[in-house]
Parts: C-alpha cells; structure tokens; sequence
C-alpha cells in the first residue's frame, strides 16, 4: 500500500515461543475452547480441574487490587480434565513434549498414573492426550494402554513409535478444534 509523503510501512513477522512457564498452555487452552463447543452442544460435560491451592497471605493494596503473595498446594492434583459424556465419568491428563522421538513418562507423575487406573478399573473413560509440539501431532492413549506400556517395558519414556501403533491420532479440526469425543465413539469407549 502507498502512503501519503512516501512513508512505507516496514512489514515485520511476529514469531513468539512458548515460555518455559508455559508449556502445554496451547494444548489446554485447544482443550478448554474443544470442551466449551461441547457444552454448548450439550454433548458433554468435561471441565479443566482447578489446581488445588490454600493461599496464606493477601496483600489488599485496595478492594479490588488484592494480590495474592503466598500460597502453596494442599494436595497433589490428580489429572487436568473430567467430566461426564453419554452418561459415563471421562477423566483425562494432557501433557505437550517438543521431543520428536518420544514422550518421557517423568512428565506424568505416579500419584496420577494411579488415580488414571482407579478409573479405568471402575469402569470409567480415561486416557492421556500427549502432543509432540514439534511435529504437530496429536495422540489419544487410552489408560490400558498406558498400563500396558508402563507393566511391560523397562524403558523411561514412551516411543513415538508406540503412539504411532496404539494410540489414535486427534486431527486438528474447527469447530471443535480437537475432537477426542469422536475418537472415544469410534473405539466404543462409551
């Protein structure tokens, strides 16, 4: 475009990287417009778990200015979704990796694995969504999946090969923007 007085606009490209702090905030926040589209819909009911905080210290500068200056967690927090679909408790952790290689089972904690697996055993949904950033890719594993791997293999971390094989791709949609129900209806998870 031409500009009065021969003043051109300099064409730059913004490029961000995600921040250390915060890794996966992509991934939620795709989870957390896919669940609102759900609810809107009224096909589901799945929300993003509140991690569980006790604040200690307020500092009240004015009324509606309070800063929160100390806090700590009161208990573990299991995993990052739940929920009800089709009558049935879904219960989900989302994690992103920027490996291309593999997914390391560090990211997930024990204390999570576990309460994943008292799901499964009483009869709910639950599963992993795991995303390699890097290669724009993401999976759905289910629990039994993630047990099988866990009971059978001595190694740290989860293959990509291994998602390639048991876990199902999520494909990147619109409306919604990842449609993992689609991918529990078609394996007869419900």
């Amino acid at each position: 475009m031409n500009y009065p007085n021969a003043i051109k606009k300099k064409q730059t490209t913004l490029t961000r990287e995600p921040s250390f702090s915060n890794r996966g905030m992509l991934l939620e926040n795709e989870l957390n417009i896919s669940n609102e589209y759900y609810r809107s819909i009224d096909k589901a009911y799945i929300y993003k778990k509140p991690t569980p905080i006790k604040i200690t210290n307020v500092d009240y500068p004015s009324r509606n200015k309070a800063v929160i200056t100390k806090a700590y967690f009161t208990v573990p927090s299991t995993t990052d979704y739940n929920g009800i679909y089709k009558g049935k408790y879904i219960d989900f952790e989302a994690k992103e990796t920027k490996s291309t290689t593999s997914f390391a089972l560090e990211n997930i904690h024990e204390h999570q694995i576990e309460h994943l697996k008292n799901i499964y055993r009483h009869q709910g949904i639950s599963f992993i969504i795991v995303r390699f950033s890097t290669l724009n890719k993401t999976y759905l594993l289910m629990t039994k999946d993630l047990i099988e791997f866990i009971s059978t293999e001595k190694r740290k971390s989860i293959p990509l090969s291994y998602f390639e094989e048991k876990a199902y791709l999520i494909k990147d949609g619109y409306t919604p923007r990842l449609d993992y129900l689609k991918i529990i209806d078609q394996i007869g998870g419900i």
